[in-house]
């Protein structure tokens, strides 16, 4: 049986065989998160047709998800710090099989959607907290970037397989089998992690702070829930101005209240940094434009143009091996060029493949398809890198953590919004039916996600002025003044 009694404090002297043991658990827990998403959204179409769901409900079948996650993931981790990252990890993976089984058992897409809640709440739980149990397992600079490297090979991997192996379980079984893959993998990663994963913690744990933590989630809600239900509502129906207006009071008073805190939920000095801001910025962008195109492009390959669960997974190979070639690709030009590169030739190659998007129509080739989508996913896989780079560039190292996930936060932020943007531009498609002709009613919405991919390419430029990485400089003194550590290193230029 495995020794249980390491000091907590300073990580234990484990063998190679243990750290890769220990690697692989934490990437099970990647690889279930990280294919939720693609698997879920080829199950939408079906979604739709067996529980008789509105094109609101089918939304919030995603972001109630994103939503939640978004909103706990900084928790999560200064509760894996307290309290154990292993003890975390094993809740959160339990959380996350128990909220997957809840979904398979949805009679009506009522409970789907409080199943989802909790399985974000699990899935909060798992990324954070297995990126907190790598860095502690591999200290050595070399072995980290390796393990790391590793760490987001599996994201692509994930992706690669998400549409394939739910289409597969679509065709073979019925949506619910989108849901029964996680469980056999959450058994396997927390027996693994009781054998294999030592208990650790933090030595310097942040305070908590649940006003902070509520005005956030009340400002993210708000702003998801507005733009969801206010198609159907009305945008000038009084409850609509209401949620909007708590929305707005909630965030003038998250920024007042965080302003005044010793130690905040989220520090806002980061934000002075315009680096920092422009990852964040890049993070919401990127996400929001890939969130609303696998929403709509699942339901329009499979309810318009009539193509099954598999057909329409392998259609999203494109996208997910050119997500998976070029974002190491785009890691090493960080680590030699700087951000800038990556930032520019990602935004511009959105914004080129949403313009294609918006001639897409009933009968467009499949070949213009897969090209289009394969230059998609290149320009996603471009951005995705530089984005962590930016935000912890200049931040101390006891600061990096925390910046890094506000920057994991506004991704997730950013599908949200994308899919929430999806029911507000291109609600029509959602509602269409397999006789339906409305694909041309998509083309507002790519429009809008080029606009989000020459924001990132302008960001790019920006950020990366001397007068911007001065902004980030003068952060980092604002740090060290206060003596709260050594600086990150930074590589954004």
């Amino acid at each position: 049986m495995p020794p249980h009694n390491y000091p907590v404090t300073s990580a234990p002297v484990l063998s190679p065989h243990r750290k890769t043991a220990i690697l692989v658990t934490c990437c099970l827990s990647l690889l279930i998160v990280s294919m939720d998403s693609t698997i879920v959204n080829v199950a939408i179409p079906s979604i739709r047709v067996d529980l008789d769901a509105t094109p609101a409900q089918l939304q919030w079948v995603i972001d109630i998800y994103t939503l939640v996650l978004a909103s706990l993931l900084l928790l999560s981790g200064t509760m894996a710090d307290k309290f154990g990252r292993r003890r975390v990890f094993q809740i959160g993976l339990t959380t996350f099989a128990f909220g997957s089984l809840l979904c398979s058992l949805a009679p009506t897409v009522e409970v789907l959607i409080a199943a989802r809640f909790v399985q974000a709440v699990g899935g909060s739980m798992l990324n954070p907290v297995a990126m907190s149990i790598i860095t502690n397992t591999f200290p050595g600079r070399v072995e980290r970037a390796r393990a790391v490297g590793v760490w987001g090979a599996v994201v692509g991997i994930s992706m690669a397989l998400g549409p394939i192996v739910g289409g597969l379980a679509i065709n073979m079984f019925s949506w619910e089998a989108v849901f029964w893959i996680n469980l056999p993998i959450c058994v396997v990663a927390v027996v693994a992690t009781a054998l294999v994963v030592p208990e650790s913690k933090s030595q310097h744990v942040r305070s908590l702070d649940p006003i902070g933590q509520a005005l956030a989630v009340v400002f993210m809600a708000g702003l998801i829930y507005g733009l969801i239900e206010g198609p159907e509502l009305g945008w000038t129906d009084p409850w609509t101005i209401g949620i909007f207006a708590v929305t707005a009071m909630a965030f003038a008073s998250f920024c007042r209240y965080e302003l005044r805190r010793h130690d905040p939920f989220i520090d806002l000095r980061f934000f002075r940094s315009v680096p920092f801001s422009t990852a964040t910025l890049t993070g919401i962008c990127a996400f929001a434009a890939f969130g609303a195109f696998l929403f709509v492009v699942s339901i329009y390959l499979q309810s318009i143009r009539g193509y099954s669960p598999v057909e329409t997974g392998l259609m999203f190979l494109p996208l997910a091996l050119g997500t998976l070639l070029f974002s190491p690709l785009s890691g090493r030009m960080v680590g030699r060029f700087g951000t800038r590169p990556s930032l520019v030739s990602g935004g511009i190659l959105l914004a080129v493949a949403s313009t294609l998007m918006t001639a897409v129509d009933e009968v467009t080739p499949i070949w213009q398809l897969l090209i289009t989508f394969g230059v998609f996913g290149i320009g996603f896989g471009m951005v995705n890198a530089p984005i962590t780079t930016g935000a912890v560039s200049g931040m101390p190292r006891d600061r990096a953590g925390a910046a890094s996930a506000i920057a994991s936060t506004s991704r997730q932020i950013g599908v949200a919004i994308g899919v929430a943007l999806s029911g507000v531009i291109a609600g029509s498609v959602i509602a269409a039916h397999p006789d339906a002709s409305s694909a041309s009613d998509m083309a507002p919405l790519w429009w809008v996600a080029a606009g989000l991919g020459v924001t990132i390419a302008a960001g790019g430029i920006y950020s990366t002025t001397r007068k911007s990485l001065d902004t980030a400089s003068r952060v980092a003194d604002l740090f060290a003044e206060a003596g709260e550590g050594p600086l990150a290193s930074s590589t954004v230029r």
